[in-house]
């Protein structure tokens, strides 16, 4: 079963993370032969005053 997660900032809606579960479950669908259900896909939103990149706190 494949499980993908996607950590990114906050503030993709609902439709946004909708197209892009489909894609990249079509995506799984076609390249590895599974089946739609065995795909799983976890987002997680977070603040970008939580991350840091190159050793920089975001802002």
């Amino acid at each position: 079963m494949p499980k993908i997660n996607i950590t990114w900032y906050k503030g993709r809606t609902y439709e946004q993370k909708q197209k892009v579960a489909k894609a990249i479950t079509n995506s799984l669908v076609e390249i590895v032969e599974c089946k739609p259900e065995a795909v799983e896909i976890i987002f997680q939103d977070v603040d970008k005053k939580d991350c840091a990149r190159a050793g920089v706190m975001q802002e």
